[in-house]
């Protein structure tokens, strides 16, 4: 990438509102993506690098960044803290290079986030809309990243800070291509060491069991990640801000690791506690269907009804953006082209067309 002229973020007329505050690694690939996203948007760029050996540094300060240096320790929270350490902003937004915003920003304007002396009133958490592949479903997720000054991590990785102060949603997204396979592989390890660590020091927090289990899961491993999840749903409770994550992630390592006795009672166990999530159906609509090409024998009359009940279920919710973890077109044109293809398996020409016109007008829809 060519590293063009330095470009300043916007003027400060006194103390800085809101600073962008990084921490970066051998991010040439993407950071000035990230930051030319937000420089109109902010009073200050703060990157701190944690030791890159590409045209991280550069690139960062080209565009108008400015970059301070740490030396990495295995402790997300505590290059977090270094990087908010350079912030005197009285609003911090946190944001990997691997992201960037889009849509509307005007929840970062002042009305939302008063320069002070007004005092803070929340943490504010944004949309993080996750992409694996330009063909693959987009999964939501709100997480803190507009922080209060004072306000730091805890947490070696997967890091969360820590304040009194409520959540608020904003209505912010943000944009991540860190899950398709090359950015993958470059972090291979990496977490579950991380992890792992984390839970040797507290084997009974369900959070970490939850991000130990969906690393084994994006990583092929479905017993191990059926394992780790199990346990964070055990060690869990039912009010957690990750609940629902957890038990639909369980159901696809259940299902992958052709766990199906466990897979169909966890589901039964589950369902009455899950009516308003597409994503729970959605998930046991594929369970189901997993099920029923291994007993070909009882498909038709016990197995393929439930799957077909769970899509059209599916459909009966609709969309739940303000679900965490809930992933586009569960609650409509996934699961009509899904009942689409099912109906025409069955030779059931009719019913395949009005649902495969079904969800072409719901992609539609939700493109626009």
């Amino acid at each position: 990438m060519a590293i063009g002229t330095a470009v300043p973020a916007k003027d400060i007329t006194a103390m800085p509102c809101l600073a962008l505050v990084m921490i970066v690694r051998n991010e040439a690939r993407c950071i000035a993506r990230c930051l030319d996203s937000v420089r109109g948007h902010v009073d200050a760029m703060i990157v701190l690098d944690t030791g890159s050996t590409d045209d991280t540094v550069a690139i960062a300060e080209a565009c108008g960044a400015t970059v301070h240096h740490f030396d990495w320790c295995d402790d997300f929270a505590a290059a977090r803290n270094a990087a908010l350490d350079y912030s005197d902003a009285d609003w911090n937004l946190i944001l990997d290079a691997d992201e960037w915003l889009e849509g509307d920003v005007g929840a970062l304007g002042r009305a939302t986030l008063p320069p002070a002396p007004a005092p803070a009133r929340f943490i504010g958490c944004v949309r993080i809309v996750n992409r694996t592949a330009s063909d693959q479903p987009v999964a939501r997720k709100f997480v803190p990243r507009i922080l209060p000054r004072g306000v730091r991590y805890e947490g070696r990785i997967h890091e969360q800070p820590v304040s009194p102060l409520p959540m608020k949603v904003l209505p912010l997204a943000v944009r991540h291509d860190g899950f398709d396979g090359a950015q993958l592989a470059r972090k291979a390890g990496r977490n579950e060491a991380l992890l792992r660590a984390e839970l040797d020091a507290d084997p009974g927090d369900s959070y970490f069991w939850f991000q130990l289990g969906r690393e084994h899961l994006v990583r092929g491993k479905p017993d191990e990640a059926a394992d780790a999840l199990m346990t964070a749903h055990r060690t869990g409770t039912p009010d957690s801000a990750w609940r629902q994550g957890v038990v639909v992630a369980a159901l696809q390592a259940l299902k992958r690791a052709e766990r199906f006795d466990e897979a169909l009672a966890f589901a039964d166990a589950e369902h009455a506690h899950w009516q308003r999530s597409p994503d729970f159906f959605f998930a046991v609509a594929d369970l189901y269907l997993e099920h029923a090409s291994r007993n070909p024998g009882i498909a038709m009359v016990e197995l393929l009804p439930i799957v077909e009940g769970a899509w059209k279920r599916c459909l009966e919710i609709g969309e739940r953006p303000d679900l965490d973890g809930s992933v586009e077109g569960c609650g409509s044109h996934l699961a009509a082209q899904n009942l689409a293809m099912l109906y025409e398996t069955l030779g059931i020409d009719d019913e395949a067309q009005s649902y495969a016109a079904m969800a072409a007008e719901m992609r539609e829809r939700l493109a626009a």
